[in-house]
């Protein structure tokens, strides 16, 4: 009697142990589709990164390029310091989005910035959680061009050729008009970074 009474307990017991191990691989699947998500939308923030700095470091490259091409005239400087005169490079932002399997939806470009939105090119994918087999990740980015440097314009007693010293962050350039073999690169005119 006590036998058959042990064996009616094992078998009530299956049940539940069938209850929590069906909720257990629920919830394995329900975190695996978060995960899924996450990465997605990793992937999208990384896209949206990439492609604001590349339109940015485009658009760092022409000043610093238009710079070089009015050293000789300073009072052209501040204009290009303030970016003027640049072209914009969204183009740009769409090459780095599309090597990063997603495509910009948005290229908002200042005369300093480029804002940018994205949307991955794959779906979270198939899983648990309805819906998400067509649901793609979104994510935005802002880049900004920032000027390192000052000068003060010669005044008018100068020399006619004087050109006035260019400080870039620690660093003077005392330029001479007669030799400008050493200039300062794009990379010291301008710092390029994401937006906090």
């Amino acid at each position: 009697m006590r036998r058959s009474r042990k064996f009616g307990d094992a078998g009530q017991a299956f049940p539940i142990y069938i209850t929590v191990v069906g909720g257990l691989l629920f919830l394995a699947f329900a975190y695996f589709a978060v995960g899924q998500a996450a990465v997605n939308r990793n992937g999208a923030q990384t896209a949206a990164d990439a492609a604001a700095l590349a339109a940015a470091q485009k658009t760092r490259d022409q000043l610093a390029g238009m710079w070089v091409g009015d050293v000789l005239d300073p009072t052209k400087w501040q204009a290009i310091f303030d970016g003027q005169g640049a072209d914009n490079f969204c183009w740009r932002a769409d090459e780095l989005a599309g090597q990063n399997d997603a495509h910009s939806t948005a290229c908002n470009p200042g005369l300093l910035d480029y804002a940018v939105e994205v949307q991955t090119d794959k779906p979270v994918g198939e899983s648990l959680v309805p819906g998400t087999e067509n649901r793609y990740a979104h994510a935005s980015a802002t880049a900004v061009i920032e000027p390192l440097c000052t000068f003060t314009l010669p005044t008018q007693g100068a020399g006619a050729n004087a050109l006035p010293q260019l400080t870039c962050k620690d660093r003077n350039w005392d330029l001479n008009p007669d030799d400008l073999t050493n200039l300062p690169g794009p990379q010291d005119l301008f710092d390029v970074h994401l937006a906090d």
